[in-house]
């Protein structure tokens, strides 16, 4: 009979140095004297007694540490060590897809912007994770990868099936540098996805149908943020959600200048926009409304949170302009192509677009060498806008 009931695990207290209560063919429960009721296994294995942990009372009952003991004691009758074989699945488990991405994905926190980030962690809780998260790395084949990119394609997700691989494929490569795969099989799908149909952002780049956009920019009524971040965005050029989550502390307002920090960048690298006189008279006004707050532009739902990123291009659509006339990163399509064909420097122009520059000793001396260059395009381009808004005939470089 055993010696353990329910009630006698009850009424066990405590005592000033740990005991056990024994059950059956090697099941105990030892009392601490912190009041813990910790399960144990005694066995032996090739001569040598062991013990193995079954878990915690009252969350292991007595009825399932018993099962977990009649388990341990099938695998001793075949051989198998019962502490071995949990640190062999243990080690498993840790070894699984989502646990190595997950650990890629911590590693690259500080190094993606916050946008990046979380669209990464959301390409594997969703659309990775359930399909072969739980599968060891190793064990993980290309069919099985095609299987759950051609999820998507079914749904027309046709770039995101791409992006999905190409993030999967990050996560082998950073298992096999940490011992813990040997390939990616990511490269033997080439070919198997149907390609991306490029497309660029809708973008007006002719002068005269720039400056009706301009006019019907300044016409604009609506959520005083918003009319401020339509008239400075074709101004400064920045990507959309470098604009949305702009902070006041970010901009020298009397030095002419607005620093955005490099965890806020694509690139992640600090950026520096000269600001011209026109765009210093918008952020003056605009301070005055939203100074108090964090944001410069706020959105209409608390100070302490940005425009959404849909704000820009809701404005665009209520001006009557398609998705297929202009988005709002279809101003920096603008600038570039208006000021390469006005014969600016292309370094000038591709440092005011913050792309990057992977000669790092290029890089270092472009930042610091050409920031007056910049300055005097940035005005020169500002007031060139100004002249077409105004529908001046004649406006040139």
């Amino acid at each position: 009979m055993p010696a353990l009931s329910d009630a006698r695990i009850r009424a066990a207290k405590p005592k000033e140095k740990s005991y056990k209560l024994f059950d059956s063919l090697g099941l105990y429960l030892k009392i601490e004297p912190s009041g813990g009721r910790l399960w144990r296994f005694k066995y032996r294995i090739n001569g040598v007694e062991k013990l193995l942990s079954l878990g915690l009372y009252p969350d292991v009952p007595l009825k399932r540490a018993r099962e977990k003991r009649d388990e341990a004691r099938r695998l001793v009758a075949d051989g198998i060590d019962p502490s071995v074989q949990r640190k062999a699945e243990k080690a498993a488990k840790a070894d699984t897809f989502e646990a190595i991405s997950l650990e890629w994905l911590e590693l690259h926190r500080k190094k993606f912007a916050s946008a990046t980030f979380e669209k990464a962690e959301w390409t594997f809780k969703e659309l990775v994770h359930p399909f072969i998260g739980s599968r060891p790395i190793t064990e993980i084949t290309a069919p099985e990868i095609l299987t759950m990119l051609r999820r998507l394609e079914a749904r027309g997700r046709h770039e995101t099936a791409h992006r999905t691989k190409q993030r999967c494929s990050q996560v082998f490569r950073y298992a096999i540098a940490t011992g813990r795969a040997t390939r990616d099989p990511c490269p033997d799908l080439r070919g198997a996805l149907a390609p991306i149909v490029s497309k660029n952002h809708a973008a007006i780049v002719e002068p005269a149908k720039i400056g009706q956009l301009l006019r019907a920019i300044e016409a604009y009524h609506g959520h005083p943020p918003t009319q401020a971040a339509l008239k400075l965005a074709p101004l400064v050029f920045v990507r959309p959600g470098e604009l949305r989550k702009a902070r006041w502390v970010e901009f020298d307002l009397a030095g002419g200048e607005w620093r955005i920090p490099a965890e806020r960048m694509k690139m992640r690298e600090a950026h520096v926009v000269p600001l011209a006189t026109q765009s210093l008279a918008i952020l003056r006004e605009l301070h005055t409304v939203t100074g108090r707050g964090p944001y410069v532009f706020p959105s209409p739902r608390g100070k302490d949170r940005p425009m959404s990123e849909n704000a820009i291009t809701a404005a665009l659509r209520r001006m009557g302009y398609t998705g297929e006339e202009m988005t709002w990163h279809g101003f920096r399509s603008l600038a570039s192509t208006s000021l390469n064909e006005q014969g600016w420097h292309p370094d000038l122009i591709e440092l005011q677009l913050a792309h990057a520059e992977r000669n790092e000793v290029r890089s270092a001396y472009n930042r610091a060498q050409r920031l007056e260059e910049r300055r005097k395009m940035m005005q020169a381009w500002a007031d060139y806008l100004d002249k077409l808004r105004e529908n001046i005939s004649s406006a040139t470089r």
